[in-house]
């Protein structure tokens, strides 16, 4: 997903997670990018619906063990599946958009701008079948 300057959707697509509670090396997470507030997630779900590109939410949090666990594989695949947009949002930065998410780690799979996967939990053979799946 790329930037527009001057309109905010820059400041929504920033990549890494320096905006989340999730600390990791900043070369090992390049391409994802982090929702760090309500606005920035809803820009970048728009954004998603609009260009239609494929791409994976990780729907997470910072005191969640498991969440961190999967969050190295997550950040290391998105090198791998250079086609899929990969996002991270944390369901206490982004409460109101992440109000239906029930379980964590909950990862969203999308394709021409509408959510056609789902998969709760962890597990990084099954995480990586289902990114070869969807790209």
């Amino acid at each position: 997903m790329g930037t527009e300057t001057g309109n905010g959707k820059e400041e929504a697509m920033k990549n890494g997670l320096d905006v989340t509670g999730m600390p990791l090396p900043s070369s090992s997470h390049s391409s994802v990018h982090s929702a760090g507030s309500d606005p920035q997630l809803k820009q970048m779900l728009d954004c998603l619906k609009s260009t239609k590109c494929p791409a994976v939410i990780n729907y997470g949090a910072s005191w969640c063990g498991v969440c961190s666990q999967i969050l190295r594989p997550f950040c290391r695949f998105s090198t791998e599946f250079k086609n899929l947009t990969f996002i991270y949002a944390d369901i206490d930065e982004c409460p109101e958009t992440t109000q239906n998410i029930r379980y964590t780690p909950t990862f969203h799979f999308y394709r021409d701008g509408e959510r056609v996967d789902e998969m709760l939990g962890t597990g990084e053979e099954r995480l990586h079948d289902r990114l070869w799946l969807h790209s």
